[in-house]
This record gives C-alpha cells, structure tokens and sequence, in this order.
C-alpha cells in the first residue's frame, strides 16, 4: 500500500525516475504520445511501472488522479495537433 501524498513528484519517485521539477518539465517534453498510446502502453516503461500505472488507474483512488495528470501531460503535442493548437 503506498502511504505518500499523491504528487506529481511522489509519483515519479514510485516510479523510480529523476522527480526534481525540471527532470519531470523535461520527461514530459520528451516523452510525448501519440492519441492512440495510452499511458500504460507507452514503449518506455518497464514491467515494473507499467504494472504500477495500470493498478493505479484501476484502484480510482487518489493516485489515478495524478496518474492520469501525466496521461494527459504526454498526451499534450496530440491533443494540441487534433484541435489546431
């Protein structure tokens, strides 16, 4: 069970990966989805965070919400090119 506030930078932590605020800026930047990728799909993961991501979203408890922060921060570029922005 994880016990940590549900942060943006707690989230990279469970991750394993760089959480200082420009390693998170730069990770998004440069690991943006295309609209068909989900978050859980996305090549870069490993076995281990891929799990993790997928049994966030599922629990819909106060992790998914910022699980789904990032879904729609690597899915910025598609979004941005599907409306015109």
């Amino acid at each position: 069970m994880i016990t940590t506030e549900p942060r943006m930078t707690n989230l990279f932590l469970q991750l394993g990966l760089d959480a200082s605020d420009a390693a998170i800026a730069r990770f998004i930047v440069d690991h943006q989805l295309p609209a068909e990728v989900t978050l859980v799909e996305a090549p870069y993961w490993n076995d281990g965070q891929r799990q993790f991501l997928a049994e966030q979203l599922k629990s819909d408890a106060d992790w998914a919400i910022i699980v789904d922060e990032l879904g729609e921060a690597l899915h910025a570029d598609a979004v941005a090119q599907q409306t015109g922005g």
